[in-house]
Parts: C-alpha cells; sequence; structure tokens
C-alpha cells in the first residue's frame, strides 16, 4: 500500500477469516496497545474511529490491554465517552512541559497530575465497563530493581543487570522482573494465566484504589520517574514500566477464537522494551495467526514534522521550546486522521493484495 498512510499486516487466521467474511467489528475480540510513549500519540485518529464509531454498532465482550501510553490509550477508550478521553489524552500528553534539568520525582508528579486530569474522578467508567475488559501490564522488580528505598545507585545497578541479563537471552530477565496484570474484575485475564514466556505473572484486580497507582507504574521508566509502591490489593514491591517486559505486547492472542485488532507504531512486534536493537527476537510465531496490525506507512511518517514519528527524544530535542513541540505533535496527531480514514475504506472493501502477511 506504497500510496497509503498505513500498512497493514495480517496472520494466516485473520487472512482467512477477512477472505470468508470481510473485516466484521463483531469478530474483534483483543485490542493491544503498546508502549513506547510519545509515538502512540500517531494512533489518535484510529483510537477515536474504532472506539467511537466502529465497535459502538458492534457491541461485545472485548479485552483492552495495554502498558505504558497504551495502557492509558486503553483506558481513554473505556470511558463512556471514549472520544472525548482521547482528546483530553491527547492534549494533556502534547502539553507535558519539563525545566532543563529535570527529576524522577519531578517527572512522576507530573504524570500522576497528568492522569487526574485525564481521569477526572470517573475511573470508574473505566474499571466497571459492561463490554471493555481493560488490562494494564506493570513490571514488579526482583533484587535491585525491587528496592523501594529510592536510592538511585541500586536502582542503576538493578536496570544495568537486567539489561546485561536480556543482551544474552530474554530468559535472563526473567531474574529481574515479573509481570503483574491489573485486570477487569469480570475478566480472570484466563488467557494469560497458563504460561506462555520465562516471566512469572501476577494478577491483580483492578478497583477504583489501584487504577491511578497502575497506570502510573505501566509508565514508569526507570531512571526517568521513579518506582511506583504500595498499590492497592497488589504484592508489596517496586513497580516498573510495563513495557520492560511486554514492550510491543507479544502475548498469547492466537488462544482466543476472536480476532485481534493492532493499531501500532511500528509494522512489527518486538517482545520488551531492551529487545528494540535486535531485529532478530522479532516476533514470528503462532500468536500472530489472529492479528490485524495497522501502522502507518513509510510515506507516512515522511510526512510528518520532522518526517518522524513523535517521540521521547524530541523533550531534550526541542528543549524549552515547548511551544514549537506542542504545535509538531499536535500537528502529528491532527494527521494520524488520514490513517483512520484509510482503514475505515479499507474495512470497507479489504483488498488483500493490499497487506502484508507476517
Amino acid at each position: 500500500m506504497s500510496s497509503s498512510p498505513i500498512t497493514i499486516r495480517l496472520g494466516q487466521r485473520a487472512r482467512q477469516r477477512i477472505a470468508a467474511d470481510g473485516v466484521q467489528a463483531a469478530d474483534i475480540a483483543i485490542v493491544p496497545a503498546a508502549a513506547g510513549g510519545p509515538k502512540g500519540l500517531i494512533l489518535h485518529g484510529l483510537d477515536c474511529w474504532m472506539f467511537g464509531e466502529f465497535f459502538r454498532h458492534a457491541p461485545r465482550q472485548r479485552r483492552l490491554v495495554g502498558a505504558s501510553i497504551g495502557a492509558w490509550r486503553m483506558a481513554a477508550s473505556a470511558f463512556q465517552d471514549p472520544v472525548a478521553a482521547h482528546r483530553r489524552l491527547a492534549r494533556l500528553y502534547a502539553g507535558q512541559r519539563y525545566p532543563n534539568k529535570v527529576t524522577p520525582d519531578y517527572v512522576s508528579r507530573t504524570c500522576r497530575a497528568l492522569l487526574d486530569e485525564l481521569l477526572d474522578g470517573r475511573g470508574a467508567e473505566a474499571i466497571q465497563h459492561p463490554q471493555y475488559q481493560l488490562s494494564i501490564l506493570t513490571v514488579r522488580g526482583i533484587g535491585a530493581l525491587g528496592s523501594t528505598n529510592g536510592a538511585r545507585w541500586r536502582e542503576m545497578t538493578g536496570f544495568l543487570l537486567a539489561a546485561a541479563g536480556n543482551a544474552l537471552s530474554r530468559k535472563r530477565l526473567a531474574a529481574s522482573m515479573e509481570r503483574v496484570v491489573f485486570h477487569h474484575h469480570h475478566d480472570d485475564a484466563s488467557w494469560l494465566r497458563d504460561g506462555f514466556d520465562a516471566f512469572a505473572n501476577h494478577f491483580v484486580a483492578l478497583s477504583d484504589a489501584n487504577l491511578r497507582d497502575a497506570l502510573l507504574a505501566s509508565g514508569s521508566i526507570p531512571l526517568v520517574l521513579e518506582a511506583v509502591t504500595d498499590i492497592a490489593g497488589a504484592p508489596a514491591g517496586a513497580y516498573w514500566d510495563g513495557g520492560l517486559i511486554d514492550y510491543h505486547l507479544h502475548l498469547p492472542y492466537q488462544r482466543d477464537p476472536g480476532l485481534v485488532l493492532y493499531p501500532h507504531f511500528s509494522d512489527y512486534i518486538v517482545p520488551g522494551w531492551l529487545d528494540k536493537s535486535m531485529p532478530w527476537r522479532r516476533a514470528r510465531d503462532q500468536a500472530l495467526d489472529n492479528m490485524i496490525l495497522v501502522s502507518p506507512s513509510p510515506e507516512f511518517v515522511a510526512s510528518l514534522p520532522n518526517a518522524k514519528l513523535p517521540d521521547r527524544k524530541d523533550f531534550k530535542v526541542y528543549g524549552q521550546d515547548h511551544e514549537r513541540r506542542n504545535r509538531d505533535w499536535l500537528q502529528a496527531i491532527g494527521e494520524s486522521q488520514r490513517m483512520a480514514d484509510a482503514f475505515a475504506r479499507w474495512c470497507e472493501q479489504p483488498d488483500l493484495k493490499q497487506t502484508v502477511s507476517f
């Protein structure tokens, strides 16, 4: 789809289903949302279209699962007015401002205030939605990363040890961290409970008492934000960014008979944040069989400000020129409507020749 703003990749089971029945909103059972910070802003148009239009006419139980900004996006999707919530999230996220010298405590307090404004006292809507079952992925640190005393040297040591272990084998990362899933109380996250990788898993029901902390923890990058501790209902310990284990959410989707609709800022999936520079770890297995992955095309990205997606480095690149960064990010968010329009047209008349297989 070289002239299109989107690239579409299909798993084999998804391709067969679409060839037989077209793209049916009622077939979509899972919506994943990756970590990735500001990159997730480019999915704003797709989020508003999916939850404001596409799914609205085909109510069913759907699992919304996310890490970091993906968890924030999925929480917004589960509000009674998801479009308004997504617009609020886009405005708040693009509007972040930080001084030249910033501490993890400052960033954590800023993000906590952002989440307070996003939730707007209505978090119960997101955790009690009758159709959307939200799951928030976080990481519980082990060893040095599990320290709750706030010592930066321990945190640095723990992160370096985790990175060194992961460089040798993803399995070794499990010695430094565990996956903790905060899930909708009507969904026991059964599809994740049977082991599918090397990580120990914990499951905690979402509640008014832990929603904000779970969302904050899911985006708490070591050395950038502080760990979140004392989360209601969860095992004691230090909680970090869910993207450390589940950056692009390489989860056992094939266990669900339905389809997975995955709006993503990349056209491939890597398991963890520390795997980004390791192309040999990109997912190519049966977990993607029932997936529809829609992502920005290279031509679309080239048309954006600075010919790239918004990313976390922009905070340093733009420095104290907050207005220019905010303007460019909002322009990219506005352009994301082109992706939504293109995908909506394709769903109405899916042409499998315009897609790529995993």
